[in-house]
């Protein structure tokens, strides 16, 4: 049987953390920033974690993660 293969989107997309759970980056940070306040543009800086609804499609992606 063949290896399978990393979806390398979601590779650079998530990280799996020590405890197993996967964290990703906030969306809405990367244009159209002016009309945002200086408050949510704080609010979406570092990671969160991924909901338990994706998480099941998202390591079918990374099998070696």
């Amino acid at each position: 049987m063949p290896k399978m293969k990393t979806k390398s989107g979601a590779a650079k997309r998530f990280k799996v953390r020590a405890s197993g759970s996967i964290k990703r980056s906030q969306a809405f940070k990367r244009h159209i920033l002016t009309k945002k306040t200086t408050k949510s543009k704080r609010q979406l800086r570092g990671m969160t974690a991924v909901h338990a609804a994706d998480e099941k499609s998202i390591r079918a992606m990374m099998p070696y993660a």
